[in-house]
């Protein structure tokens, strides 16, 4: 499935009614008093979050959205039908910015969550409302007021607990196939995976957890190259880091360093998101080709993270992995509760 992660809509909500003129007309009742009735206040525009929607791609096709007007005001003093709301659906994680201002204006989470991007006009006054002893027969009536416009821009960032990154080729695409449902495209070539690839992994407790296989960075993501810049966002909603190095590569060292580099590059704290480093392809290397255990050692000269020696395709060392993820993951949970 594509996914869209950026979308920008107009939004605009009804215009009030416009209140009226009317005096009343009843036998026997002499010189019969104001009677015009106030205008109905327009329809909003309201997000709600919708949990079975995954991307932005809805809004690419269509991209502005107006809720109704209010109907004017009626004789005997009638107020006017209010206009009708417009609800736009979402998924959740969706950041809602002015496209104008850049202004963040809303985060939307939560299952079902509501929030009015757009506020509907108030109905214009009849006479009726001006009627004074000063003033026995007003004839005037006030016009509704315009709804609010907004030029919008979304932002769909992954709700995922576990981000799994690394340079090209390091086997996440792989490896999220291996403990998920998830089937990305799975290639022996660097940028198979353009689009981020979430997958549901199972707990030992029966619960599930939502893994992030964020495409491939490189080496100035943070300042746009390659398809780094456009994912690393993806990064910050996530709670715990799966680092994978590619052990068959020139130098496993190097890859760690420059996917650190890049992190702290971006910024917004991504560097003191807990991790865990997976060196991937175990299976690949030949008998005496490469000490992995030497490899792992000099990483833990360089980080606090546990390092693991794993192979996806072969699935071996797996486990021991996800165990330190899970506990890791309840550290976290007891610490924000």
């Amino acid at each position: 499935m594509q996914f869209i992660d950026q979308a920008e809509v107009e939004v605009e909500a009804g215009k009030g009614g416009d209140g009226i003129v009317a005096f009343r007309r009843e036998k026997y009742v002499p010189a019969g008093g104001p009677s015009g009735g106030n205008g109905g206040r327009g329809g909003s525009v309201y997000l709600v979050v919708q949990e079975n929607l995954q991307t932005l791609l809805d809004f690419r096709f269509n991209h502005r959205f107006k809720a109704d007007d209010g109907e004017r005001g009626g004789p005997n003093n009638r107020t006017g039908a209010a206009g009708r709301d417009r609800v736009i659906n979402v998924p959740s994680g969706t950041m809602i910015y002015d496209a104008e201002t850049d202004e963040l204006l809303a985060d939307l989470v939560e299952p079902k969550q509501t929030f009015c991007i757009a506020q509907g006009g108030k109905g214009g006054l009849g006479n009726q409302y001006f009627l004074s002893n000063r003033n026995r027969a007003p004839e005037y009536a006030l016009d509704g007021l315009p709804g609010e416009k907004r030029h919008l821009r979304m932002e769909l960032k992954l709700l995922a607990e576990v981000g799994i990154i690394g340079l090209p080729n390091a086997g996440k695409s792989t490896l999220i196939s291996s403990i998920s449902a998830a089937r990305p495209k799975v290639a022996d070539y660097p940028f198979t995976t353009l689009v981020p690839n979430l997958g549901v992994v199972r707990k030992p407790n029966g619960d599930g957890t939502v893994f992030a296989d964020i495409p491939g960075l490189i080496e100035g993501a943070h300042t746009g190259v390659g398809l780094g810049h456009d994912f690393l966002r993806h990064i910050e909603r996530t709670r715990l880091l799966l680092h994978m190095i590619d052990v068959t590569s020139d130098d496993p060292i190097e890859a760690y360093q420059t996917i650190q580099q890049e992190l702290e590059a971006y910024g917004r704290g991504l560097t003191e998101r807990p991790q865990v480093i997976a060196l991937n392809k175990v299976d690949a290397l030949a008998p005496g080709e490469r000490d992995v255990e030497a490899i792992a050692q000099q990483l833990r000269s360089l980080t606090s993270a546990p390092v693991f020696a794993i192979s996806a395709v072969a699935r071996i060392g797996i486990d021991p992995v996800l165990q330190e993820i899970w506990q890791t993951l309840d550290q976290l949970s007891l610490v924000t509760q």
